[in-house]
């Protein structure tokens, strides 16, 4: 199978490195098109059909965070951030507007890639759709969906990732360093108890599910079903 990957990036240094690391490392099963300014971003995702969009943030013309907006409105297709700006309320706001992963410069190739192929096996349904439970906690990692006592819930994106890193970690005890470098990379230079602020939330938005998530006291929390 070949993917079609529209990469929308200014910088003609990150287009090749990306163009040559994927080709390389697929063995060719990417074709793959570019967009050198935000205009002929949304006209080509417009125009044509792709598998995936690597979208830089701060573009020529209109900027990526609107292209987002605007692809929203008509289609699923994976969304990745590829962009310098590093702020938390930039990356929850891309979230926000539907991106699929943010991913802050400078950054991995072999984890672009990983991400990458990730998104697409979900997306063309080439991987296993596995309800995660735990007691009255059902989530489905592909659909971004979770019910409680079988009613959905409306999560907002961070506090989604934190239930699932702790649904896929069941009675292990996750640190606040751990979710924080998962969440929000290396580089975060905020304070831990952003954390303890998205666990509140999350507690609150389960009801009756919050009580399965337990705090360790100086260590972090786990998900813990008796």
């Amino acid at each position: 199978m070949v993917f079609k990957l529209l990469v929308v990036e200014d910088d003609a240094e990150i287009r090749e490195i990306i163009t040559d690391y994927f080709t390389e490392k697929s063995n060719q099963a990417f074709d793959i098109d570019f967009a050198k300014t935000g205009d002929e971003g949304i006209e080509k995702c417009m125009a044509k059909e792709y598998d995936l969009v690597l979208l830089d943030i701060m573009l020529p013309g209109i900027d990526g965070f609107t292209i987002c907006r605007e692809l929203r409105k008509v289609s699923n297709i994976p969304i990745i951030f590829i962009t310098a700006r590093h702020s938390e309320s930039d990356k929850l706001y891309g979230y926000h507007l539907g991106c699929d992963d943010y991913i802050t410069k400078p950054f991995s190739l072999a984890e672009l890639y990983a991400k990458v192929m990730a998104l697409l096996k979900r997306s063309k349904g080439m991987v296993r759709n596995e309800i995660m439970t735990a007691g009255c906690i059902k989530l489905d990692p592909y659909r971004c969906t979770v019910f409680v006592n079988d009613k959905e819930v409306a999560l907002a994106p961070l506090e989604f990732a934190i239930l699932k890193i702790l649904m896929e970690n069941r009675g292990k005890v996750i640190s606040r360093e751990s979710f924080i470098i998962r969440l929000w990379g290396y580089d975060f230079d905020g304070n831990e108890r952003v954390v303890d602020n998205h666990v509140k939330k999350l507690r609150k938005a389960l009801g009756e599910g919050g009580k399965l998530i337990k705090t360790v006291f100086k260590k972090g929390y786990k998900l813990e079903v008796e």
